[in-house]
């Protein structure tokens, strides 16, 4: 199939100053319509509202799932490309098997990401700010009844970003969630859907009230042993080790984590997939054998965490300030993002420079 293009009439300039995250968003957006069991009709538009039904599937049962990936501008020659989309791609993908929903064929899928990216590259920022991508896919089809939906819209909006958290690379402070969880063995733990999100307000919100920056979540046959953060993988650093959860069908298979467990390989440290028992890591800190913890995924690259609350007590981590091996981690990784760096090259996605269209 081909796209389709129709560009704004009069397309506003790019804005200047603090973008904040997800506030922000260029002028084209992606669309394509599933019917009739195909998908049909992928264009680019400008950038504007949906219309729904009020009686649309996705308003009454959830049945949504979205990705969360960045585009970087190359600092030295001003060409824009994006960081491992193959991978997000593939789990958008994932999510829609879980959530029964069609898969797009991942062809058209970059395309479209190349072409929108392409028409808006004026607004891809200078790092380390980026271009976030936000693929949607939600239900459209009429009609109230717990059943798949028949049709279905997706969508790809674009936007320049800052630093997801509001003090940058500050040390988090973060509370373990004890009573509330995010995700159970045999449920969506692993699809990107909207509803996994839904469920973590409430309790993100009322540790956010008490001064705290996220959640860490907990398992939930147990609630012993670290799963992830409210919008991130977590990962704990040790002497001779550095551990986080392996991923299953609780936790989301994070591009971020993935990508920082092959650079802890290249660079020699021991990474291990294994369930951190949310009581060791809290005395390690106390006792000083926990030398630091890392959040990682895209919105935030890799952040420091300086506090963990649990049992009704502060464990800080370390000396509370950004490790050196998190900021190894978080320097390679911006590094890579901004195309300058000789490590893994394969993980870079040029956007090609299209004709005017």
């Amino acid at each position: 199939m081909s796209i389709e293009v129709k560009r704004h009439p009069h397309p506003p300039a790019p804005p200047t100053g603090d973008y904040g995250f997800g506030q922000v968003f260029t002028p084209h957006m992606f669309k394509l319509d599933y019917r009739e069991g195909q998908w049909r009709n992928p264009r680019i538009e400008p950038y504007g509202p949906l219309s729904l039904d009020p009686a649309a599937k996705v308003l009454h049962y959830g049945q949504e799932i979205f990705e969360g990936m960045k585009a970087y501008r190359n600092p030295k020659d001003g060409s824009v490309h994006m960081f491992r989309p193959d991978k997000n791609v593939a789990r958008f993908n994932i999510s829609c098997g879980r959530m029964c929903m069609p898969e797009v064929d991942p062809d058209l899928f970059m395309e479209a990401l190349n072409l929108l990216i392409d028409i808006d590259r004026d607004w891809v920022p200078e790092p380390p700010e980026a271009l976030y991508i936000r693929p949607t896919m939600i239900a459209t089809q009429t009609g109230l009844g717990v059943k798949a939906s028949t049709d279905y819209l997706f969508y790809i909006i674009i936007g320049p970003v800052g630093s997801y958290f509001a003090r940058g690379i500050s040390p988090l402070r973060l509370k373990v969630e004890e009573r509330y969880v995010r995700s159970a063995p045999g449920g969506t733990g692993y699809a990107k859907t909207g509803g996994n999100y839904a469920a973590a307000l409430l309790p993100i919100k009322q540790a956010q009230t008490e001064g705290f920056d996220q959640i860490i979540w907990l398992d939930a046959r147990e609630k012993k042993f670290v799963e992830e953060m409210g919008a991130m993988n977590i990962a704990f650093v040790y002497e001779d080790r550095i551990i986080t959860a392996p991923t299953g069908d609780t936790i989301l298979d994070g591009v971020t984590r993935d990508s920082v467990g092959i650079l802890c390989r290249d660079f020699g440290y021991n990474w291990i997939e294994e369930h951190p028992a949310v009581a060791k890591v809290c005395a390690d800190a106390d006792t000083g054998l926990l030398k630091e913890v890392l959040a990682c995924g895209t919105a935030a690259v890799v952040t420091p965490v300086g506090v963990m609350h649990y049992g009704g007590k502060d464990h800080q981590v370390g000396d509370g300030k950004e490790g050196a091996v998190t900021r190894r981690l978080r320097e390679a990784l911006c590094e890579i993002h901004g195309g300058n760096s000789k490590l893994h090259p394969e993980w870079i996605f040029k956007v090609p420079v299209h004709a005017k269209v």
